[in-house]
């Protein structure tokens, strides 16, 4: 009696696992606990890929789990009067098992095409908005100046306070200072690692205003967990005033000739 009750329990804890794994995706949302807002004009592209993986992946899931549990309470040992019996192996059934998930990869690749080529490929054909350097443990930050030209003597340098205006194509040009970065803005579903000795373009477009975190998504030293930066999506003429601002500022605390000797030397 105790190991029938002993199957029966084991049985009932493989049906419970995709039970509470539906229920929890479930609930997940209403409470908060999912995905970040999304604010940029690819992310509903992003979103839909992984709500299709999920939902595909899931129904495996949950089949995979309600057979364990069938067979667990099937195939009872205490249950089974004769001896047990044994297949070698199907060298069709391999040869299906094989091909299925081969096939579903497949699809997925060819699915998920147009997604990647607008967020990896399709370039907008512009000159940086800004240029994003990660450096342990901060994100230095270059804008072109008012010559609007990305190198020159009046860039404006900043650190992990980045403004992007919304409505409008961005192209970062992301660099590495030192080591491997990756440079997450959740909120517009772009992460794009940082290779050091690389410029590696990054472009999008944001929807709404906000202020939102930068966060670094790869294991970079000791000071990882606070490597963190804050961005700010606004309109073109809150973009353009915060920019004046910040010109002025730097104006105003560095001499022209020393300005110029500093963005020679970075």
């Amino acid at each position: 009696m105790g190991k029938r009750l002993a199957g029966m329990f084991w049985a009932l804890v493989f049906l419970a696992v995709p039970v509470l794994g539906v229920a929890t995706f479930a609930v997940a949302p209403s409470i908060n606990v999912w995905l970040p807002k999304d604010v940029s004009e690819h992310g509903r592209q992003i979103d839909s890929l992984f709500y299709f993986i999920l939902v595909l992946t899931g129904v495996v899931f949950v089949a995979t789990e309600v057979l364990l549990f069938w067979f667990i309470w099937k195939y009872d040992a205490v249950k089974q009067q004769g001896p047990a019996t044994y297949i070698q192996g199907s060298h069709t059934l391999e040869v299906v098992w094989t091909i299925i998930p081969a096939a579903t990869l497949l699809f997925l690749a060819i699915y998920q095409m147009n997604a990647w080529a607008d967020v990896k490929m399709r370039r907008p054909a512009m000159a940086p908005t800004v240029e994003v350097v990660a450096r342990q443990f901060e994100w230095r930050l270059r804008y072109p100046g008012r010559d609007g030209t990305l190198g020159t003597a009046d860039d404006l340098f900043l650190v992990n306070d980045l403004h992007l205006p919304i409505d409008e194509d961005v192209l970062i040009q992301l660099k590495s200072m030192d080591v491997l970065h990756s440079f997450f803005l959740p909120h517009v579903r772009i992460k794009q690692d940082a290779v050091p000795g690389m410029k590696i373009p990054v472009w999008f477009k944001a929807r709404e205003e906000g202020a939102f975190d930068i966060v670094c998504a790869e294991l970079c030293g000791w000071g990882h967990y606070k490597m963190k930066g804050r961005v700010t999506y606004e309109s073109r003429a809150k973009f353009d005033a915060w920019l004046e601002r910040k010109y002025a500022e730097q104006e105003a605390t560095q001499p022209q000739s020393e300005a110029a000797d500093v963005a020679l030397v970075r």
